[in-house]
């Protein structure tokens, strides 16, 4: 499994929290894609699995130009929902747009709480361990290559899943870059092994 994080969007240049917002990958993000397409283009992909949301669909398209692989979106890959705080800057200088809280998010997760229609760390954990219990338990994708297109929050949710840690190491090593992969190895005994992370292709 290689699990991939979509390509650059404006809201990532500016340092704006994402979440749901369906902001759609900019001119970088898409060159970045195709980079990582040609980069990858030796591995054998069976099928991919993607967040519903434009900027993570776009970027396994790319990655997957060319080629007859079947994307499945997954409403489980989508990323955190951060609320009513979508669309704020996150850097320390403008944290006075979304206060301690998006500090927490970033700095003490293990204090975060969300905003108003936001998701909690543990919601995403927990709905992000759910696709890899369910797809790599799949008798008939035991043997195959898949992509899997999501996000930063989510992309760590998905390895976290694979180690016991508390919410205060939730971002672990940290976020791998846009369009940085992690692969992950289903071995014969059923347990999964994180082989390596912020994989760069480009």
């Amino acid at each position: 499994m290689y699990i991939i994080r979509h390509g650059e969007t404006s809201w990532n240049r500016e340092r704006r929290l994402q979440g749901r917002s369906d902001i759609p990958l900019n001119e970088n993000g898409r060159a970045l894609a195709r980079a990582t397409a040609a980069g990858m283009k030796d591995i054998p992909f069976d099928l991919a699995f993607t967040s519903p949301l434009q900027r993570a669909r776009e970027t396994a398209q790319l990655v997957l130009a060319g080629r007859d692989v079947p994307l499945i979106a997954d409403e489980r890959l989508i990323e955190i929902s951060f609320g009513v705080c979508e669309g704020m800057h996150w850097t320390e200088e403008d944290s006075a747009e979304g206060g301690e809280r998006i500090s927490n998010f970033f700095n003490h997760p293990e204090r975060y709480v969300p905003a108003e229609g936001g998701e909690t760390l543990r919601q995403l954990a927990e709905r992000t361990a759910d696709f890899m219990r369910d797809v790599c338990s799949r008798p008939e994708l035991a043997e195959k290559t898949i992509l899997v297109s999501t996000h930063g929050a989510a992309s760590r949710g998905l390895l976290n899943s694979l180690r016991t840690c508390d919410t205060d190491d939730f971002w672990g090593s940290g976020v791998a870059p846009n369009c940085g992969v992690a692969i992950v190895e289903r071995k014969e005994d059923g347990t999964l092994a994180l082989l390596k992370e912020k994989l760069i292709y480009y």
